[in-house]
């Protein structure tokens, strides 16, 4: 795979539109171009004012490269199933507006001249682990917050999938465009101690029991657990006091639902998303299609956030 990674480096002549195209993190490209450079004792790119080239020596490696990419390109080919006339595409993800809005967007693309069967849950972490290894799914989302992040890495290298950051965000508080805190820039706890906080109720959290996160997650404040995004949606429009901890919304979806969201000042947890999959899985056009429209809804609400 890392000889992929240099190839699309090479073509596009830059670290950052590479990382791009190969739907990954500008750190982690860097990362797997230092260890082949290491591997091999040689410095394969220089920088340059317009982004990167390959050294001499590289532009003799990447030559070898390219032709060990085809050689293994011709055995895959050997062991991929016929096409089907039927677009499958299957993904579990965390309730999520941005992940939703993605996948909307993913089906209006479709090729309506084929017949096509597509399946999004919306589920917690570990159900959505759980239905990839038991073949349901073939690709997930996971959410792990900055505390049991350690949990979930462990976890999946255990059970030998394999993740690729795809956000990583601090909560938002999202209320009632008609909540007393609606008007201010941003919140705070203690702002927040008062109103009743919207929370998901099943567990998420690897290797800590259901009854353990209830109990954790009991104390001073008013809570009421829900099991679907609609019902959570509901109760954050129809009681203005009410609020939830959610990943950053587009402002035209907030706006269309009657909400708005605010960030916390001194006390929003920090989490991240990751994209998991079988180790050995080959992504389908589809499968990129789709992680191309979550990187699209993901950067317009960062923009929209700055």
């Amino acid at each position: 795979m890392h000889l992929k990674y240099l190839v699309e480096v090479e073509k596009t002549g830059s670290i950052t539109k590479a990382a791009s195209s190969l739907f990954m993190g500008q750190p982690n490209l860097s990362k797997a171009i230092k260890e082949v450079e290491n591997e091999v004792g040689a410095p394969i790119f220089k920088r340059i004012s317009k982004g990167v080239e390959p050294t001499e020596k590289g532009v003799e490696f990447l030559k070898c490269a390219k032709a060990i990419i085809q050689q293994m390109d011709k055995m895959e080919n050997l062991f991929k199933p016929e096409v089907s006339d039927i677009i499958s595409f299957n993904v579990s993800a965390p309730r999520a507006s941005y992940a939703a809005q993605a996948f909307s967007r993913f089906v209006s693309e479709l090729d309506r001249t084929r017949r096509f069967a597509v399946n999004f849950r919306e589920a917690n972490s570990l159900d959505t682990i759980n239905g990839i290894l038991e073949g349901e799914f073939n690709m997930g989302i996971i959410r792990c917050e900055e505390a049991y992040e350690d949990f979930f890495l462990s976890m999946l290298a255990d059970k030998e999938l394999k993740s690729e950051e795809i956000w990583d965000f601090s909560y938002v508080a999202v209320m009632s465009e008609n909540s007393r805190l609606a008007s201010k820039d941003a919140v705070t706890m203690e702002e927040l101690s008062d109103c009743i906080e919207v929370v998901h109720g099943d567990v998420s959290v690897p290797y800590l029991s259901e009854s353990y996160l209830k109990k954790t997650e009991k104390g001073e404040q008013n809570r009421v657990f829900v099991y679907d995004r609609g019902s959570q949606l509901n109760i954050l429009k129809s009681v203005p006091d009410s609020f939830t901890w959610v990943s950053p919304i587009l402002r035209e979806e907030l706006k269309s639902s009657g909400l708005v969201q605010k960030r916390c000042v001194d006390g929003a947890r920090r989490s991240k998303d990751l994209l998991i999959q079988e180790r050995h899985y080959h992504r389908t056009s589809e499968d990129k299609a789709f992680i191309e429209k979550l990187f699209q809804v993901r950067d317009e609400i960062n923009n929209q956030i700055r």
